[in-house]
Formats: structure tokens, C-alpha cells, sequence
């Protein structure tokens, strides 16, 4: 029986109608509109867009096996409750129980880098891995930990919050209260900041073409400056890159995954990326001796992860 999968985020919700096979048999989005909507209302939506996929399809809601959604914040798979999800102003919210009413049908729910991370390990770069971690370079930095085929979520249904690892001692305020985390050095938020700083400090450089006002730098603004021979575009992102050194070796330096993989924005730049990621973290791994080393890899299906893990999340968690 074919699934759904549904990946909750701040501005955009995304659904799928998932076979065994993990193809998307049908697909739509809808706005979030959390600085209007309170909680209700966005399940009242998201359960009528659900609906009107199923029906689009030709199908009932009895064709449904199971849906499972990824929702930010910190989601407790075994009660189905969000506890926290500050971007939706969810605190302690049923979730599961909700949705269940509203679509009769069994629900599933977890964090959403998780699902992305577990729909990379059923369909995607990680398939047939038995460790693997997804770092996803967005607004922040998320990610999820799948070992043995099980999500990783620590005794509080918290764990994985890697881009909340400090890697610069009383540097960068970040939004969750601490200095110095991995997400305000090496998120393409953090990216663009520095790319607006460099500009500001040297006018003189290429980077004005590509972005004539501090407002159109976006992620891909320094790697394309650079790619033209920019030197100032260059130092940009050798800093970039070191940082991101530092935070991905300490990661590997914890769990020794078998496969990391890079997802999100930034991950399109692809080897221009990884080779030297590779290199850098090669030099500086405790493992450096070890016969069997972490592979670093592009993550492969983009905005599909989220969708094909939270269709599957039942098999992640034993439920």
C-alpha cells in the first residue's frame, strides 16, 4: 500500500504519495504562513491538502497505509507530541494525535532533518550504510544520525543538533544562546554574512558583479566570484572552508560514521566543495591511521528526503 509523506517546515509544507519502491507517486506543497496561523489552522490545512493529494491520485484515504511528517523542532516519536518548535510556536503539541483525527489514518512524526536523514538512507546517497550522518547547509544547519537503520535521537528525543557544536570559543552569537556555534560559521546564512563583509571591506572586488547590492548575496555569490578568479572571493571561502573543517572533523572524530553526506544549498557546488573538504579533514581526523575511513559525499535527493523518510518513519523507530 502506498504511503504519505508529509515535511513540515517554517515556510513551505511538502507532501508525497510514496510506493514500496520509494517513488513519488504524487506530490503538491502549500504555504506554512506560521506568522499568521496558529497551530490549529495549520493542521486544519494540512490535513485538507493531504486529502485533495490522495484524491488527485485517484486514491482514498483507506489507500493510505501510514503517514509520517517531519516537523522542526525537538519531536518525541513515541508519545507523537512536538515538544518544542520555536519557528511554529509549537510547545508540547499532539501532533500525531491531531493529525490522526483529522485524517484517520495511523501518523508517525519526528524531527524533519531526521526524516531527511532517514530518506537519504532508505533511497538516497546512504543506502546500504550501516552509519551515516546528513549535515544540511540551509538557513541553519541540520542534522540527522541513522546507525543500524535506527534514527539516532538521544534519551530526549533532542540529539543531532551538530550544527549547535561550538567551534569557535565566545565567537558568533548564535539564535539558540550560545557563542561560536558550527550553524553562524558554516550555514549559508553565515556564508552570506561573510561574503557582505568582504565585499564592504574590499569594494574593489568581483563579487559586486555577481551581487551590484548587499541584498542579492545569496550562498552561491562567493563560490562564483572565486570560480572567475577573485582572490578576495577566494579568501572568502578558504575561511569558509576551514571553518567547515573544523566542525565536520569533529563530528567524524565522534561517531566515525561510514558515510557523511553534504545536503542543501550549498551542497550544488558539489566537488568545488568536497575535494578540498576532503583533503582538509583528512589532515585532521584522529583516525588519520585507520584502515577504514568516513566517505564525504553529496547528499542526492534534495527536497525529495524529507518526504520518503517521514512516509517510512514507522521502520526508523520500530513503531
Amino acid at each position: 500500500m502506498p504511503r504519505m509523506g508529509i515535511d513540515l517546515g517554517g515556510t513551505c509544507i511538502k507532501f508525497g504519495i510514496i510506493d514500496d519502491k520509494y517513488d513519488i507517486l504524487a506530490s503538491t506543497s502549500c504555504c506554512t504562513c506560521a506568522d499568521s496561523r496558529n497551530a490549529t489552522a495549520i493542521m486544519d490545512n494540512m490535513a485538507n491538502v493531504a486529502k485533495d493529494l490522495v484524491t488527485s491520485a485517484g486514491l482514498t484515504m483507506k489507500d493510505i497505509e501510514r503517514i509520517g511528517i517531519g516537523s522542526p523542532g525537538t519531536c518525541n516519536p513515541k508519545t507523537g507530541i512536538v515538544e518544542y518548535a520555536c519557528n511554529l510556536n509549537f510547545e508540547n503539541l499532539p501532533l500525531q494525535a491531531e493529525m490522526e483525527a483529522r485524517l484517520g489514518c495511523p501518523v508517525t512524526i519526528d524531527n524533519d532533518a531526521n526524516t531527511a536523514a532517514y530518506g537519504e538512507y532508505i533511497a538516497g546517497a546512504a543506502r546500504g550504510s550501516n552509519s551515516f550522518i546528513l549535515i544540511t547547509i540551509g538557513t541553519g544547519i541540520g542534522s540527522g544520525i541513522v546507525f543500524d537503520g535506527k534514527i539516532y535521537t538521544g534519551c530526549n528525543y533532542a540529539g543531532a543538533e551538530l550544527g549547535h557544536i561550538v567551534i569557535q570559543k565566545d565567537g558568533v552569537l548564535c539564535g539558540c544562546g550560545r557563542r561560536g556555534c558550527f550553524e553562524q560559521y558554516c550555514s549559508a546564512t553565515a556564508l552570506i554574512r561573510q561574503t557582505r563583509e568582504a565585499m564592504q571591506a574590499r569594494p574593489d572586488s568581483i563579487l559586486w558583479r555577481y551581487a551590484p547590492t548587499l541584498e542579492e548575496v545569496d550562498g552561491k555569490t562567493a563560490f562564483a566570484a572565486m570560480k572567475a578568479g577573485d582572490l578576495v572571493a577566494g579568501e572568502v571561502i578558504a575561511n569558509y572552508l576551514r571553518w567547515m573543517t573544523c566542525g565536520i572533523t569533529n563530528i567524524i572524530n565522534i561517531f566515525q560514521p561510514e558515510l557523511m553526506c553534504i545536503g542543501g544549498g550549498v551542497s550544488h557546488e558539489a566537488e568545488t566543495l568536497l575535494s578540498p573538504l576532503r583533503l582538509f579533514v583528512a589532515e585532521e581526523r584522529y583516525s588519520k591511521f585507520s584502515l577504514h575511513q568516513t566517505r564525504l559525499e553529496a547528499a542526492q535527493l534534495g527536497n525529495k528526503a524529507g518526504i520518503i523518510g517521514a512516509a517510512f518513519l514507522d521502520r526508523a523507530h520500530d513503531l
